[in-house]
């Protein structure tokens, strides 16, 4: 019943019993003492199997998600393929965004494409082209929310309706706006995947990734894959992501004050001939994201006048900006998705368009931000 910050806080981190440490101690322990033969001391064994400094992150976790269950592994990659191999068989049927992240469509493009597993790319913006997708043989309905890089929305509780209809497991991807902007599995959805490398974490430091369910049963499934298949985080990993946790509410609230103001100045510069932000009234999915988000969140993305060689030079020109991949950290980065993070999706109905330039819009003073993007946008002539 506490409050976001106060379960970010206390949730998981009861102060140690031992010392009375209040923050969680980084258990740097490959194996555990057992007392007797299979008698597990706090049912601890193995690190690949079980970590305290694990056990602690994925309590947090599925309490800022409003979830039962969490399972934390090595980045957000690793967590997806261990809840698609958890759930898919050969022949099964995927459905994901148009506009998916570029590790995604890439894991199931080719990893899971070569395993027999079919996909559709699909506007999950559109409830009826996605009811029109669905095959007898479909088994996940993948959703981001907003999607990355074009910051689509889609409506999770209409496509949680769409997947209960036809037994279908809803998937929603929730690293752009981090459970304090967006709860899915309160909207319908069954699992929630995040990279807390980006937003969770914060401070671009420590890559991750997590898996949040209500379901029993599939958090067991999910225990078998983490365990079997070995893509845990470390103790260090897990301290480093667990310390993001604490400030994500501070931080997600100076991330999306830094973005409106970021996405106006731009919208109204002559040489960007489109802002994308759901939370801009002309933004298509503004009045479902306002529905469903406490915020809108920290990325914003621009088409460039002049094609994709200005965008490539815009992303050149800034100085507050850093030209990098990734997200979500308290610094701000810049970067042309065609080429970095989506350049596996050239020739794919999930092309990004070259003009296109990703803005991860960061802590700092917006004066400055807007200062910088206005400097380098004037220097493409």
């Amino acid at each position: 019943m506490n409050g976001f910050s106060t379960r970010a806080l206390h949730d998981g981190q009861e102060p140690d019993p031992t010392t009375g440490a209040v923050v969680v101690p980084i258990f740097a322990s490959s194996t555990f003492a057992q007392d007797g033969v299979g008698g597990l001391r706090s049912g601890y064994e193995y690190a690949r199997t079980g970590n305290p400094s694990r056990t602690s992150l994925e309590t947090t976790l599925a309490s800022l998600e409003g979830g039962r269950h969490a399972r934390a592994f090595a980045s957000g990659m690793a967590a997806e393929d261990a809840l698609l191999r958890g759930v898919l068989r050969p022949g099964d049927h995927v459905l994901i965004p148009l506009d998916a992240y570029g590790g995604t469509y890439r894991l199931i493009s080719t990893v899971y494409c070569d395993w027999g597993v079919e996909y559709t790319a699909v506007d999950t913006a559109d409830l009826d082209a996605v009811r029109a997708a669905i095959r007898p043989n479909t088994k996940v309905l993948w959703c981001e929310t907003p999607t990355n890089p074009l910051l689509g929305i889609a409506d999770i509780a209409g496509l949680g309706t769409l997947a209960r209809e036809h037994d279908l497991l809803l998937v929603v991807d929730n690293t752009f706006a981090s459970p304090y902007l967006q709860t899915p599995l309160a909207l319908g959805a069954h699992v929630v995947v995040h990279s807390t490398t980006k937003y969770l974490g914060g401070h671009s430091d420590v890559v991750g990734g997590a898996l949040v369910t209500d379901d029993d049963e599939l958090h067991v499934t999910l225990g078998k894959m983490q365990n079997g298949m070995g893509a845990v985080p470390s103790p260090f990993d897990c301290f480093l992501t667990q310390r993001g946790l604490k400030t994500l509410a501070v931080r997600m609230e100076r991330h999306s004050d830094n973005a409106e103001r970021v996405a106006d100045v731009l919208a109204a510069h002559p040489r960007i001939t489109t802002v994308l932000y759901p939370g801009r009234a002309d933004h298509p999915g503004h009045e479902v994201a306002a529905k469903q988000m406490h915020r809108f969140g920290g990325m914003v993305s621009v088409r460039v006048a002049g094609g994709e060689q200005a965008a490539r030079d815009l992303c050149a020109a800034t100085r507050v900006f850093t030209l990098a991949e990734s997200l979500g950290g308290v610094e701000s980065l810049i970067e042309h998705p065609g080429a970095m993070t989506h350049a596996s999706a050239a020739g794919s109905l999930l092309e990004v368009p070259a003009d296109l330039v990703r803005l991860s819009v960061g802590l700092e003073d917006a004066d400055d931000l807007v200062d910088d993007l206005r400097q380098a946008l004037d220097s493409l002539g």
